[in-house]
């Protein structure tokens, strides 16, 4: 794993909010915004593109860890702006703090951790 950040980097992720990430269960749209289970995907997606310049070619990255305070909306249609910004890197280990805006309105905060392993490792473990 290579060692390009530290506490406080920040990475951004942008999006524009889509039927597809709004709250349905078994076929039933809920409501017309952003859902919980959509931001998840976002936070850990913002907070994987660290690792994706991190890792070296025989390694892969794992989620370990998520929370998400989902405070405000974002409709369909709005533009959603996740910070992730590292907390804490330590040996092969990713903690981060992430932020979600809409129109400059935090929506949701949490923290994300990853863990890197070998592909190998990976792999084995999936196979057992």
């Amino acid at each position: 794993m290579k060692a390009l950040f530290k506490p406080g980097d920040t990475k951004e992720y942008r999006l524009r909010v889509t039927e597809a990430d709004c709250a349905a269960f078994h076929g039933a749209v809920v409501h017309p915004v952003y859902a919980t289970f959509a931001l998840a995907r976002d936070f850990e997606w913002s907070s994987r593109l660290f690792f994706l310049e991190m890792k070296e070619a025989d390694e892969e990255g794992v989620g370990t860890m998520l929370s998400i305070e989902h405070t405000g909306m974002a409709r369909v249609g709005e533009e959603v702006l996740i910070t992730a910004t590292v907390e804490l890197l330590r040996e092969t280990e990713l903690i981060c703090t992430i932020e979600a805006t809409c129109q400059g309105r935090i929506i949701a905060i949490g923290r994300t951790g990853q863990k890197m392993l070998k592909k190998e490792k990976l792999y084995r473990l999936i196979n057992r």
